[in-house]
């Protein structure tokens, strides 16, 4: 059974059971924000993890001291605002969480935030591969599709790249599709699994149900559902009316990606979580970066599994998603070689 099917282990019995095998420094960039703060807490109540960093540009020593007060094992230390600042933060670290970057509004789309959310996202993989080369990065910041690849083009032009060792966190694009999945047939979320591929944006999100337990939902039903899977961050910024997007979904979703890491470094075998990676599986039609179930191990990516078979509807839905991954991810490589 894929580690992905399990549901993330804070709430449910199989959860963080073991306890950890080894001290795991984990570090958060963007730790005051809207995901940063609840993805801290739910590391902090994580047992595979022995030190939290935290790191903002605002805020993170204050959230240190909040999360330290939680009777779990692990140490949780708040970095200021500063070039020591950070490199203290990185240096030693395991994992790196990036999820630092504005949220979206009303009326925007992932590339509206490409600017701002590139610049951000460069400047701390310059300070990551220069404090922490062999470190696992988890890019959580939006477009992932985009700030992937930037991340790639900063640690190559430093000399420390390894594809195995970057990840962009679809995650919640997985625990969307079994949750809603669930919400059709009555069952138990846990219980379900929607291997989700492609990209982290719209068309790029190709859910394919005949790989799930549910190889039965057609019709308007299943293009409800695969629409709903696709653009279920526009659900939550509406809903939230400008106050932001979805970050508590999220800060989940990254969280349960993080334990699957470590459990996967700590020794489990076996552990498999859809995640957007440099992928052989397109790249012969230009798609460098490509999200798919990828086994996990001590070396980050230990196996890249192909998408498998699909139907005549999800082939459509991959095509269209390769069209517009191709324009993302040149996108975030111009944006590095224009941006130095």
């Amino acid at each position: 059974m894929f580690a992905a099917r399990q549901s993330f282990g804070l709430f449910q019995k199989r959860a963080f059971s073991a306890s950890a095998r080894q001290a795991s420094k984990v570090t958060v960039l963007g730790a005051a924000g809207g995901i940063g703060q609840p993805l801290s807490a739910l590391l902090k109540l994580n047992p595979r993890v022995s030190q939290l960093a935290l790191y903002d540009i605002r805020g993170g020593p204050g959230v240190a001291a909040d999360l330290s007060h939680i009777n779990t094992k692990s140490t949780v230390t708040g970095y200021e605002p500063t070039p020591s600042g950070l490199r203290d933060a990185l240096s030693g670290s395991e994992i790196i969480l990036i999820p630092a970057g504005v949220p979206r509004k009303p009326g925007m789309t992932r590339d509206d935030l490409f600017n701002t959310n590139a610049s951000i996202v460069r400047d701390l993989a310059k300070a990551a591969a220069d404090a922490a080369p062999e470190a696992n990065i988890l890019v959580i910041s939006n477009p992932v599709n985009s700030t992937v690849p930037i991340v790639s083009e900063v640690y190559k032009s430093k000399g420390v790249y390894n594809p195995k060792r970057l990840f962009g966190v679809t995650t919640l694009d997985v625990v969307r599709a079994s949750r809603f999945i669930s919400e059709i047939k009555n069952t138990d979320p846990a219980n379900e699994f929607v291997p989700v591929v492609g990209g982290h944006s719209g068309v790029t999100i190709v859910p394919l149900l005949s790989q799930s337990n549910h190889p039965d939902i057609e019709g308007e039903t299943r293009d409800k559902l695969v629409n709903r899977i696709q653009f279920g961050g526009d659900e939550v910024v509406k809903a939230k009316d400008g106050a932001g997007s979805a970050t508590l979904s999220m800060a989940f979703a990254g969280a349960r990606f993080a334990e699957s890491l470590l459990k996967a470094a700590q020794g489990t075998k076996g552990v498999v979580e859809p995640t957007f990676v440099e992928s052989p599986l397109f790249k012969d039609q230009g798609v460098d970066f490509f999200a798919s179930k990828v086994e996990l191990g001590p070396n980050g990516v230990e196996k890249i599994l192909p998408v498998g078979d699909v139907n005549a509807y999800e082939q459509k839905l991959l095509d269209a998603a390769l069209v517009d991954l191709k324009k993302n991810i040149k996108k975030g490589i111009d944006f590095v070689k224009a941006n130095p």
